[in-house]
């Protein structure tokens, strides 16, 4: 390809796919060659606590799989390593680049990189243009009647189907366009090693979401169980298109699971409205909590040695797998918050670390909703009680043996780190307190 030649760039994200894309469709609809585009993200790349970060190795895996695509219809992806203002310096020296298309991130470090980038094109002519491809709805798509956003779950709900029509579930054809994608020899990619990363051992799951889907109401709150379909990590970054799932779900009737993506959009939304909740309580009065923050009980919860056995199976499955059970989620997100008075973002920064579907809306709404001060929270007084949802979520300890096998030996598992009546007693106490200010 001569550089001279004028290209449209397609900015891969959180979409790394080629089927039903939606700004790539609209990018090869263009009229210019597309010569696709990744960057290695320095910005956030440099902040990652763990140089074998599973996540880096499952992108690094997609995107030898997307330039291998690519090859197959004689083009090819330009990876840059770097800082994306950086990048865009590069990019915009080495091509003759006509316009850059992408589709929308709505993460508060993303949203200020697009700021940046767009007006660094500007600057050179070059128009910015972004689509919705994440989600189903969006910022504002699904508001109550007067154009306010909603801050309760179950209205947001009903709009959201209220809203939707067949023309919201049908793909993009991308594949009809390919022969607009620039034609040009395989360019290099840089290795992990390069970037400072080690390749991750850890296992990722696949995309085989619909054998779940048939009894997944019956079996989702069962961690022993195989109740979940595990596409998170699919999900968050775009190897799966949300438009697919959200289709195959109303072909399935099934509201249960299609619910979860619901749920996934409205805390975007929220995320989107009130990029304060990143870090601070969604309800402000809960943000005057004295927690207790101790860094033992911390590390032990960190680690699975509280001596709850379910909250230590969801731990060490997690520090194992990169994964925990949507149920298990909610009880050691309570019992961190509650039973041990340390601040929902000690935990929500751990899951951030560890969770290989991390998204920040749905991890920050869901520690908020255990700490009781996000959108639909539990009430602070709802205090799960590990021991009753380990009878009704794992009454043959199936889970709890999978991960806590010394628990049947009282004399190798550690004695409880701190005694639920009193935790529970200590916490209404706490909580009072602050909400009486």
């Amino acid at each position: 390809m001569d550089n001279n030649t004028p290209v449209t760039i397609f900015w891969f994200r959180r979409d790394l796919r080629l089927n039903d894309n939606a700004g790539l469709y609209r990018a090869l609809k263009s009229g210019n060659p597309v010569l696709p585009v990744f960057i290695f993200d320095r910005e956030i790349l440099d902040n990652l606590e763990d140089k074998n970060d599973a996540r880096v190795t499952f992108i690094y895996n997609t995107i030898e799989e997307l330039r291998s695509q690519l090859h197959q219809n004689g083009s090819s992806l330009l990876v840059v390593y770097d800082k994306a203002a950086n990048a865009w310096d590069k990019i915009i020296k080495e091509y003759h680049v006509a316009a850059v298309y992408t589709n929308h991130d709505y993460e508060p470090y993303a949203t200020k990189r697009d700021d940046v980038v767009k007006e660094k094109l500007k600057l050179h002519g070059i128009d910015f243009h972004t689509f919705k491809d994440q989600v189903i709805f969006e910022k504002d798509e699904v508001t109550k009647d007067d154009g306010k956003p909603y801050a309760v779950y179950t209205p947001y709900q009903r709009k959201w189907y209220a809203t939707l029509k067949p023309f919201y579930l049908k793909s993009y054809p991308t594949e009809k366009y390919f022969g607009k994608l620039v034609k040009i020899h395989q360019l290099p990619l840089p290795s992990l090693n390069e970037m400072g990363f080690v390749k991750s051992e850890a296992h990722f799951p696949g995309q085989e979401y619909k054998e779940v889907i048939g009894d997944y109401a019956e079996k989702r709150d069962f961690p022993a169980t195989k109740g979940t379909s595990h596409i998170g990590l699919h999900l968050r970054f775009g190897t799966v298109s949300i438009r697919e799932l959200a289709k195959t779900a109303h072909g399935y009737h099934n509201k249960t699971w299609l619910n979860e993506l619901i749920w996934r959009e409205f805390y975007m939304m929220i995320l989107h409205h009130f990029p304060h909740t990143m870090d601070h309580a969604f309800r402000p009065e809960y943000d005057r909590i004295k927690w207790v923050n101790d860094e033992d009980q911390f590390k032990a919860w960190c680690e699975g040695q509280t001596g709850y056995p379910i909250i230590d199976a969801g731990m060490r499955e997690l520090n194992a797998t990169g994964f925990m059970h949507n149920r298990v989620r909610m009880i050691v997100a309570s019992f961190l918050t509650k039973d041990l008075l340390i601040d929902w973002r000690w935990g929500e920064h751990y899951f951030a670390r560890k969770l290989l579907d991390y998204e920040m809306a749905s991890n920050v709404g869901g520690w908020q909703w255990a700490a009781g001060s996000g959108t639909d929270a539990a009430p602070y007084f709802r205090i799960f009680n590990p021991e009753s949802q380990t009878k009704k979520f794992d009454p043959e300890l199936k889970y709890i043996k999978k991960w806590v096998p010394e628990y049947a030996d009282f004399s190798k598992y550690p004695k409880p780190i701190i005694d639920h009546a009193f935790a529970r007693d200590r916490c209404l106490k706490a909580f009072k307190a602050a909400l009486a200010k």
